[in-house]
């Protein structure tokens, strides 16, 4: 008999095999192509994790510099894609605006041959955060932005579209950070949702929608708008404690916190919380993170729930004047990277994935007919 309590939501089910990332595994930790993600985030940028992603090893010198200048000739949206931008509502969630964008682009420039799939896959991490930051600044300033700038990074491309203005050294090493954090996880359920349509040999860009479908629902992605929305409610540490404690009391859902996969912490966690406490000593900040860490600590003390990755990246992007609704589309400007690294990971040694299930309804019923039936 099927152990449903086992197989439910596929827990402890292993559905394939990825060379791409190690999740929580003893020794082991969370590591893209073997790099600890420690070592990733203290000492690469982003650009240099989507090459190992992408390409399977660490790019060289020549490498790196030809990767961003090809980066950035790819920033454009066609006039087209414009068009369809500007006529997505401006309440629409930026998730849906990103899934529209994705899709409509797949119309205009097909991928064709999947011989074309490492330039399909760098079109997107270019184009996403343009896609994403006109429609914001068209809809909520009124503005057709440029969207190529000569930034040599994702995270100064994404900044300075939002603000008009290069960002410091300080907000940009740190939102790449976050994308480094960001960039890969295994076989979560934007990724797997990926790595089903890719198996049917369908296009990277409906892989790419459908991920970003999967990741909009509330069970996968948003912890960090959710956790922002939740650490402003405060006026102050005190207020925080005991907010959090009559909410506990209430059992009610409390966002950020907590992991699927991870049992005692979530790596990414520590590296969040030292940006958001760099951030906030930068902007004179006095109630935000310490309503984050009176947050935190209740958390643990009660529930031995620990802050996964989400949480403190709330305040990061807080501190750097990014609007919350923006936050979860931040996470898709960077899981591009692991998404489209499965995509192509799944095609070297396809098979449709098509799983089973235990059937629990009715028995077998003779049809009877209508003038019969009660």
């Amino acid at each position: 008999m099927t152990d449903k309590k086992k197989t439910g939501g596929l827990a402890g089910v292993t559905a394939g095999q990825t060379a791409l990332c190690t999740v929580g595994k003893e020794g082991a930790g969370l590591t893209y192509r073997g790099y600890d993600i420690y070592d990733l985030a203290n000492n690469a940028s982003f650009e240099e994790v989507a090459y190992l992603l992408l390409h399977g090893k660490l790019p060289g010198r020549s490498e790196l510099d030809a990767y961003i200048a090809s980066l950035k000739t790819m920033r454009g949206l066609p006039d087209a894609l414009k068009t369809v931008l500007e006529m997505v509502p401006g309440t629409a969630h930026p998730m849906d605006v990103l899934r529209t964008g994705v899709s409509f682009l797949g119309n205009i420039e097909p991928e064709g041959d999947f011989s074309n799939q490492l330039r399909t896959a760098d079109r997107l991490l270019a184009a996403l955060p343009s896609m994403l930051l006109y429609w914001y600044r068209f809809h909520a300033d009124g503005k057709r932005i440029d969207v190529e700038t000569d930034d040599d990074t994702v995270a100064g491309h994404f900044l300075h579209l939002l603000h008009d203005r290069k960002p410091s050294e300080l907000h940009e090493r740190c939102l790449s950070t976050t994308l480094i954090l960001y960039a890969e996880h295994e076989f979560n359920a934007s990724t797997f949702t990926a790595r089903v349509i890719t198996a049917t040999l369908s296009d990277m860009h409906s892989a790419v929608s459908g991920a970003i479908g999967a990741l909009r629902g509330h069970l996968h992605g948003g912890a960090n708008e959710a956790a922002m929305e939740l650490i402003q409610k405060f006026d102050g540490p005190e207020a925080a404690r005991a907010g959090i404690l009559g909410m506990l009391e209430r059992k009610e859902l409390i966002m950020g916190f907590g992991h699927r996969v991870y049992t005692t912490s979530d790596p990414r966690n520590s590296v969040n919380k030292k940006m958001s406490k760099q951030l906030a000593d930068e902007s004179g900040d006095t109630r935000l993170y310490p309503v984050s860490e009176v947050i935190e600590k209740v958390m643990w003390d009660e529930k031995k729930l620990f802050a996964n990755a989400d949480f403190y990246a709330a305040t990061v992007y807080h501190f750097m004047g990014i609007p919350t609704c923006l936050f979860t589309p931040i996470f898709v400007c960077s899981r591009i990277t692991g998404w489209a690294a499965h995509v192509m990971e799944q095609r070297a040694n396809n098979k449709l994935i098509r799983p089973a299930a235990d059937y629990v309804g009715p028995p077998l019923t003779k049809w009877v007919p209508i003038y019969r039936r009660r």
